[in-house]
C-alpha cells in the first residue's frame, strides 16, 4: 500500500543536489516532508544541506516562518551516503545530468531498494519521460515532476504522465506539490512538455520577425513590454538572460522532436550567433551589449517635430479604423471621404495584413500610406509601420503626429501582423493546439505559462480578452500572405472563432 503523504514519516528521497536538487529539498522540508538527499560527488550535498539551512532560517528571520517551524525544517533533512539508504522514502526525485542512459541506471538501481508502490520522478526538462520510464521493471510508477530555477520562488510544477504511468501516481505528485506550496499542471509526456511548449510562440516569431528585417531586436522587445502586451521581458531579452546556448539549443531541440512542425521552427542565424560567441548577459554582448552586468539599450531616437496637415483614416468603419480615428481626433484634421484628398497623408489600421497591399486594395498611393497597429490600442508605445515604398516624408509626419502627445512610437518595415499581433497570435495558436492535442487542459495552460514564464496573462486568456475571432482572422491573413503552415490556425481555435465562445470551453 502507498504511503499517506500527511504521515510525519513521509520520506521523500532527492538524488543530486545541484541548483534544482536542493530547491526541490528546500521546498519539501518546508512542507513538512522528512527529505533524504544524495549527491555521488563528495561534499555536495553537505554544501547544499548548509544553503538550505541558510534559507530556511533567513525566512524565520523575514518574518515568512516562525523560528520553531524553522528549525522542524531543518531537522527533517538529512544526508545520505548511499542510495540503499532511501529504502524507506515514498518517493524519489532525481535532479542530475540531463542523460537518458544515467538516469535509467539511477531509477534501474532504485527499484531493487525501495519499495513496489515508491513512486520515482524525473526532474528533466527535455528527455522523454515515457524513454526513462522503459527502461525500469515498474514503469507505471515513474513520472515527470519538472521545477523550475529558482524552485523557491517559481511556485508552478509540471506533472508529466508517461504512456504508461498509472493515475494514482500523477494523483500523488498532485498532492505532494500542493504540500510543498506549488501549483501542479499536469501535462502528458511531449516535447518541452507544457511550459516550454507554449512559450515557443514569443521566441521564434520574434526570431522570424528580426530574420525577415522587419525590425530590430531591441524594437520586438520595446513593444512587446510597452506596447500594451505587457510582457516582463521581450524575447530578445530573455534569450541573452538564459543565454543563447541554452535558447538556441532548446529551439532546435523542440522543432526537431516534433518532425520539423513549421509552428517551432527556428532561424539559422540563431546558430551563428551561438558559434560567435553572442550568448548575452553572461558573455556580456547578446542581442545586447552589458556593462557591469547591465543592459545597455539603444537611445530612442527624438520624434519628428513637424506634423501633417491631415489624415485620411481607411477602411471606414472597422473597428481597429474607429479607434485610430478617436486617438487623433484633435490633434489633426481627418478626411472621412471615400479617397484622400492629395494633402493627406493616410493612415490605415489592419489586421494581420501588411501596409503595401492594404493600400494596394483601397487605392489609395502606397507612397503616403502607413499603418498603425492598434490591437492593444493606443494608449502605450505605439507601432508605426510603412509600406514597401512610403515616402520618408510622409513617414516623419506620422511618427511626429502619433508622438505628439509624448508617447513613445517604434517604426517598423511592412509585416503582415505588425510585431505584437503576429506575436501574441502565434502564442494563442501554439496553446490552442495545445489544448487540442489533449496535452493539458486549458486552465492548465494558462496557469503554467503564468506561473512558470511570468507571461501578463495566460495564452488562452489573452486570446479571449483580444476575442478568438480576432485572433483567428490575423492568423488567416497571416497564412494566405505567406503561406507558411506556421499559420495556419488551430482547429480548436477555428471552431471556438467560428461558435464565438471562450477558448476555454472545453470538448463537450
Amino acid at each position: 500500500m502507498a504511503q499517506d503523504i500527511n504521515s510525519p514519516k513521509y520520506t521523500i528521497g532527492v538524488i543530486g543536489t545541484g541548483t534544482m536538487g536542493r530547491g526541490i529539498a528546500q521546498i519539501a522540508v518546508t512542507g513538512g516532508f522528512r527529505v533524504k538527499m544524495f549527491d555521488a560527488q563528495e561534499g555536495a550535498a553537505d554544501q547544499a544541506r548548509e544553503f538550505i539551512t541558510r534559507m530556511v532560517s533567513r525566512a524565520a528571520e523575514k518574518g515568512q516562518m516562525s523560528e520553531a517551524d524553522a528549525a522542524a525544517a531543518n531537522d527533517r533533512l538529512q544526508i545520505v551516503g548511499s542510495l540503499a539508504e532511501m529504502a524507506d522514502c515514498g518517493m524519489v526525485i532525481e535532479a542530475i545530468v540531463e542523460n537518458l542512459d544515467v538516469k535509467r541506471a539511477v531509477f534501474g538501481e532504485l527499484e531493487g531498494i525501495v519499495a513496489e508502490e515508491t513512486i520515482l520522478a524525473s526532474n528533466t526538462s527535455s528527455l522523454s519521460v515515457t524513454q526513462i520510464a522503459a527502461g525500469c521493471a515498474k514503469p507505471e510508477r515513474v513520472a515527470g515532476f519538472h521545477f523550475f530555477n529558482p524552485v523557491p520562488l517559481l511556485k508552478v510544477v509540471e506533472v508529466v504522465a508517461g504512456e504508461v504511468t498509472a493515475p494514482w501516481v500523477v494523483d500523488k505528485l498532485d498532492a505532494i506539490a500542493r504540500k510543498c506550496g506549488h501549483e501542479p499542471v499536469r501535462t502528458q509526456d511531449t516535447p518541452g512538455f507544457l511550459v516550454n511548449h507554449a512559450g515557443r510562440g514569443l521566441y521564434t516569431e520574434g526570431v522570424r520577425i528580426l530574420a525577415e528585417g522587419i525590425a530590430e531586436a531591441h524594437q520586438v522587445d520595446d513593444v512587446l513590454r510597452e506596447g500594451g502586451a505587457n510582457f516582463r521581458m521581450g524575447p530578445f531579452e530573455l534569450m541573452d538572460t538564459t543565454g543563447l546556448d541554452v535558447s538556441g539549443v532548446v529551439m532546435e531541440s523542440i522543432y526537431e522532436q516534433f518532425y520539423q512542425e513549421q509552428r517551432f521552427k527556428p532561424q539559422a542565424f540563431i546558430r551563428n550567433r551561438m558559434a560567435a560567441g553572442l550568448l548575452g548577459r553572461k558573455a556580456g554582448r547578446g542581442f545586447y551589449t552589458y556593462e557591469d552586468n547591465k543592459k545597455v539599450a539603444p537611445a530612442e531616437p527624438a520624434a519628428p517635430a513637424d506634423l501633417p496637415d491631415s489624415v485620411w483614416i481607411g477602411p471606414e468603419g472597422h473597428a481597429s479604423t474607429k479607434i485610430l480615428a478617436a486617438f487623433l481626433k484633435d490633434k489633426v484634421e481627418i478626411e472621412t471621404g471615400a479617397k484622400p484628398s492629395a494633402r493627406a497623408i493616410c493612415m490605415v489600421a489592419p489586421m494581420g495584413r501588411d501596409a503595401t497591399m492594404t493600400a494596394i486594395d483601397l487605392g489609395i498611393e502606397a507612397e503616403r500610406t502607413v499603418a498603425v497597429d492598434t490591437l492593444f490600442g493606443l494608449d502605450g508605445r505605439r507601432t508605426l509601420m510603412t509600406t514597401s515604398v512610403t515616402d520618408e516624408g510622409v513617414r516623419d509626419l506620422a511618427h511626429g503626429l502619433l508622438a505628439s502627445d509624448g508617447g513613445a512610437v517604434t517604426v517598423i518595415h511592412d509585416s503582415p501582423g505588425f510585431i505584437a499581433q503576429r506575436v501574441i497570435a502565434t502564442i494563442v495558436n501554439i496553446s490552442c493546439e495545445i489544448a487540442q492535442m489533449r496535452i493539458a487542459t486549458p486552465g492548465d495552460i494558462n496557469k503554467a505559462v503564468r506561473l512558470g514564464l511570468a507571461y501578463p496573462q495566460g495564452p488562452l486568456e489573452f486570446g479571449d480578452t483580444l476575442g478568438p475571432a480576432k485572433i483567428h482572422g490575423i492568423l488567416t491573413a497571416m497564412h494566405a500572405f505567406y503561406g507558411d503552415p506556421r499559420y495556419r490556425p488551430s482547429p480548436w481555435l477555428t471552431r471556438r472563432a467560428r461558435l464565438g465562445i471562450s477558448l476555454m470551453t472545453p470538448e463537450a
